[in-house]
């Protein structure tokens, strides 16, 4: 279809999606996830020719990681499309209710956002996920996925769609925008007649262009440069664990860890080690003069270091001399993503949850937990960066918008 015709489709299903009691679509849900899981190896070829592209391409390990499905990774779609089945539906929320002096009772009642437009690079999970979280707070969903990922992201959409009419639901519900022209993209930014809300999800390059060319209102999902930083007090082999964790566990995501900050009074006894570690995942380290002295295989690291998201095996290191001089560098060079403190000082942990300028603020956790699953939301639609509607990882509530219900007896304004 011409993307007019799909934006067209998507407004008309608004009207039937919000009539849809919980019950059918949380069936609908569960029964996308077994089909899913029946359709794998069909999702898995198409997915292999996405993965072949990429090896064509000379396509970034990490950014092949996102890429990449398997059975696994498609048994934890369909969990999360359950999870939100099992979750409870927002829509008809009635957030408070009050009376007026002249008898006229004025309340917020919570509703969908609409249609929702999501352009993302190569990842094929958030094809399922963002159906699903929109399906459950009762908006229609258009996908506008990367080249990259288009055989994968259209098996997905196919199932999905193939799923609602065997449930006698719309399936244009969902759809994907399968050209994959710049031009189609530029357009689709400026079908604000048809699209309530768009949401970006990729490198900063592509959310940059979304915030800047579009003419629908955005939802900014940011780029990651997390930090950890190990605190004078921390349990240094706990700081170990956390760092490698939050950088290797998986280097393509947004929640990754990018950049360590520790203090100069126990560098020397923490970078050892935590040098052999990193090394042994075959993590590049970019450091300060001063670290970089401490262990052999440590690169010099320039400026543009302290603001750059890897989404690789490198990192960047700094030495600083208390929590003041690591929350200013935070609040400089992050993205007001994920950021995190290991401490054993409790005035320092609430101090950096206090004034660290983030969506997600952790004391001794990894970073990698900022993620809607991790968070009980099932999925997420993104994690938000910015400070207006929603902030961090977007489930079911970040979806809706409320409007105000009005019951009267007669009352007329005098």
């Amino acid at each position: 279809m011409q993307l007019l015709e799909i934006c067209q489709k998507a407004k008309e299903a608004e009207r039937k999606i919000c009539k849809i009691k919980t019950a059918q679509k949380d069936q609908a849900l569960i029964a996308i996830a077994r089909e899913l899981c029946r359709h794998a190896d069909v999702i898995l070829a198409e997915n292999e020719k996405d993965l072949k592209n990429a090896a064509i391409k000379q396509m970034p390990d990490g950014l092949v990681d996102r890429l990449k499905l398997n059975k696994d990774r498609i048994d934890q779609i369909a969990e999360g499309l359950k999870q939100i089945a099992g979750l409870e539906d927002p829509i008809g929320e009635v957030l408070g209710m009050k009376k007026r002096p002249n008898g006229l009772m004025i309340g917020q009642k919570r509703v969908p956002l609409g249609v929702i437009g999501i352009i993302y690079e190569s990842r094929p999970n958030v094809t399922a996920d963002a159906f699903g979280l929109c399906f459950k707070a009762g908006n229609v969903v258009i996908l506008k996925g990367g080249s990259d990922a288009l055989h994968s992201n259209l098996a997905i959409v196919s199932c999905i769609r193939e799923t609602l009419k065997q449930q006698n639901l719309d399936p244009d519900f969902i759809q994907i925008i399968s050209d994959t022209d710049r031009k189609t993209t530029a357009d689709f930014m400026k079908m604000n007649q048809y699209v309530d809300v768009l949401i970006p999800r990729g490198g900063a390059g592509l959310i940059r262009s979304v915030v800047e060319n579009s003419t629908i209102p955005v939802i900014e999902t940011g780029t990651g440069n997390c930090h950890v930083y190990v605190d004078e007090s921390a349990d240094l082999s706990m700081a170990a664990d956390i760092i490698i964790n939050a950088k290797t566990q998986r280097v393509g995501v947004c929640n990754a860890c990018e950049s360590l900050l520790i203090h100069e009074n126990v560098a020397s006894q923490i970078m050892p080690e935590l040098t052999k570690r990193l090394q042994k995942h075959q993590v590049e380290i970019y450091a300060d003069s001063y670290l970089s002295e401490m262990a052999e295989g440590i690169l010099p690291a320039a400026e543009e270091d302290w603001g750059r998201e890897y989404l690789d095996y490198k990192i960047s290191m700094k030495t600083v001399s208390g929590i003041d001089e690591a929350i200013d560098h935070i609040n400089r060079y992050n993205t007001g993503h994920s950021e995190c403190i290991v401490t054993n000082n409790y005035n320092h942990a609430q101090q950096f949850l206090d004034e660290v300028d983030a969506a997600a603020v952790y004391v001794n956790a990894s970073t990698r937990f900022t993620d809607g699953f991790e968070f009980g939301f099932g999925a997420e639609i993104g994690i938000s960066t910015q400070k207006l509607h929603a902030r961090g990882p977007m489930g079911l509530t970040a979806l809706t918008t409320t409007k105000y219900i009005i019951y009267g007896n007669g009352q007329i304004r005098p």
